[in-house]
């Protein structure tokens, strides 16, 4: 049970984070709902790609099943949106055909996998050089 509430918990977040990112990016920065869903997705991506090599094994970060799955499926799951590509990839083919809408869903796919993989690469990167602060594992 202490699981399900703690990905509730991290998705009630994420959920939040994504309205707030959204109204902020479409609102006084101007961006196009399909570049808020972009920014938004490359950031979840980065992020989902940092934490899960930081707490994965050999990381830094010691943590629970529970707030694992709290980042991961709660909060970065919130966070990120397939549906809403999927919505906006749909409108785009209506509007302007499907091959420009293709190419923006395939750019986008590449391009949140690249950002996750920067994160990773990141988080590989940190693990192997600990902070002066980090205890000494055994």
């Amino acid at each position: 049970m202490r699981l399900h509430l703690a990905i509730a918990a991290g998705t009630a977040l994420g959920g939040t984070l994504r309205h707030l990112t959204d109204a902020l990016a479409t609102g006084p920065l101007g961006l196009s709902p399909q570049a808020a869903t972009l920014g938004v997705n490359l950031l979840g991506s980065l992020l989902i790609g940092l934490f899960t090599g930081l707490a994965g094994p050999g990381g830094r970060l010691r943590v629970g099943a529970a707030t694992y799955q709290a980042v991961v499926t709660g909060l970065l799951g919130g966070l990120t949106t397939f549906s809403l590509l999927s919505l906006q990839s749909l409108a785009g083919a209506l509007e302007t055909g499907p091959l420009p809408a293709l190419a923006g869903l395939l750019l986008h796919l590449l391009a949140a996998v690249a950002a996750a993989a920067l994160g990773h690469a990141a988080a590989l990167r940190l693990n192997r050089h600990p902070s002066p602060n980090t205890p000494p594992r055994g």
